[in-house]
């Protein structure tokens, strides 16, 4: 990115610096020098066309793993007041709705675990179904699966799914209120019913780690952790009924425009006002397709917790937290001293709650919320805290993930799946895959330094590191 178009606001904030318009656009982009300069431009560029989107409140912002994505940049954070004429945009929410990380914690240590990691990793790559095609083993009825939409990981709890102790420890209690079925296409259904419980592809992952390194050793013991404890990490989302929500109304609201005299800058913010019939309908559509992601990862979760049982007698996993990255939801900030009802759009961006936060389970109002910062197969992974500052800085946000630094046709360009599982194994990471081109695009040098992504979202005040998690075992799609 070019760093001249820019202007230091502070540790880890930056403005831009008008142009010809003459006035400043309402844009913050977090991150360290190096990272801001590693960005595409054309993160600039789709943040900057966020923020002239009708009713947005505060600045529009990016995360310190910010790439250009399909409408908001991925890492991109809005806010809209709907008494101002405020919208909702699929683009702003992402395709994979409710795509999130699930971290279970063990009693289990690396020094029991590492003479069975390879036997467990052929296990779970048996087990869990993973990658493009992969179906489903618990097919669902199409009535079952509205049942699904209503009730998230409280309806798969109730099915013999884990257990009433982990919906404490997921965001929203396991269930998003204000799903609408009936708002869900036919072809979303559809595309569902065969893929509860399975993984996808791309960036999802399994992953089997071990705490390397703790940084705050108050917010470890309250969230369970120490130093050589095993770890499981779930990344999945609502899988095809969120992407085909996404499509559906990307094209709606491109179609409904007209009337609403919204004046895009990009086709692909297609919004619609959040009090409008659309946008209502998009908004039950869009809760749904969370509760399907929030029962995804309870049912793979009690897959994990099979598998592992079965290979370590009397192990016990327990949910340390659930949280989503591409969602907007209803949520009371403050402005300028007032506090206002906003929808705050979250697009490779995770909700990072300071301490004594009154939607936190009582274990973590202490320490704040457990904030996930997924790395790629390889390279590690950070669990950090929410602070109180981040409510002001950026609606109570930090970032997702390593996020990508090329994107993944040169990936394939430059790397070789083979090449890099033989280099992981080399290290003691056992990659189990369906696909070597899917290795290949994921491979750790496509992404960001972990370790520099997790410091500039300390350094800019979104979130403290917590503790450093590195991979034994990763199952990818």
């Amino acid at each position: 990115m070019d760093i001249s178009r820019l202007e230091n606001l502070g540790p880890g904030r930056w403005g831009v610096i008008p142009g010809t318009e003459k006035k400043r656009p309402p844009v913050v982009l977090f991150g360290t020098e190096p990272l801001i300069r590693e960005m595409d431009d054309k993160v600039l560029e789709q943040i900057v066309n966020t923020s002239r989107l009708p009713g947005l409140a505060g600045a529009a912002m990016t995360m310190p793993d910010a790439h250009w994505g399909y409408g908001f940049p991925i890492g991109g954070v809005a806010a809209f007041d709907p008494g101002q004429g405020g919208v909702i945009s699929a683009g702003g929410v992402g395709f994979d709705i409710s795509c999130g990380i699930r971290t279970l914690r063990t009693n289990l240590t690396i020094d029991r675990a590492a003479p069975s990691l390879e036997p467990l990793a052929d296990e779970l790559q048996r087990r869990v179904p993973a990658g493009v095609g992969q179906g489903s083993s618990f097919p669902f009825s199409l009535p079952e699966l509205g049942r699904i939409m209503e009730g998230g990981a409280i309806w798969a709890v109730e099915n013999g799914f884990g257990e009433k102790a982990d919906l404490d420890r997921i965001e929203e209690g396991g269930c998003m209120p204000g799903a609408r079925p009936e708002s869900v296409s036919e072809k979303a259904k559809i595309r569902q019913q065969e893929e509860m419980g399975t993984l996808g592809s791309g960036n999802h992952y399994m992953e089997v780690q071990v705490v390397d390194k703790i940084q705050d050793p108050n917010a470890a013991k309250a969230f369970g952790l120490f130093e050589g404890q095993i770890l499981v990490s779930l990344h999945c989302g609502s899988r095809g009924l969120g992407h085909q929500i996404g499509t559906d109304y990307m094209m709606d609201f491109v179609k409904a425009a007209p009337p609403w005299k919204i004046a895009l800058p990009d086709r692909e913010l297609a919004c619609a006002p959040i009090r409008s019939e659309a946008g209502q309908r998009y908004i039950g559509a869009m809760n749904a397709a969370i509760n399907v992601a929030l029962a995804n990862r309870q049912i793979l979760s009690q897959t994990v917790r099979n598998v592992m049982e079965e290979i370590f007698p009397g192990i016990v996993l327990h949910t340390l937290y659930d949280v989503s990255h591409n969602t907007c939801k209803e949520e009371t900030h403050r402005i300028n001293g007032k506090s206002r009802r906003l929808w705050v759009h979250r697009k490779g961006a995770t909700r990072a709650l300071g301490p004594g936060h009154p939607s936190l389970p009582s274990a973590y109002r202490s320490p704040g919320q457990p904030v996930f910062i997924g790395g790629s197969m390889g390279s590690g992974s950070w669990i950090l805290a929410g602070v109180s500052q981040s409510e002001e800085l950026s609606f109570s946000s930090a970032s997702h993930g390593a996020g990508r630094s090329m994107s993944r046709h040169e990936a394939l360009r430059r790397f070789s799946g083979r090449t890099v599982k033989k280099e992981l194994s080399s290290r003691g990471i056992h990659i189990r895959s369906n696909s070597l081109r899917g290795i290949a695009e994921e491979a750790p040098g496509a992404y960001k330094d972990i370790d520099l992504v997790a410091e500039a979202t300390e350094i800019s005040g979104l979130a403290r590191r917590v503790a450093f998690l590195r991979p034994r075992v990763c199952l990818k799609g």
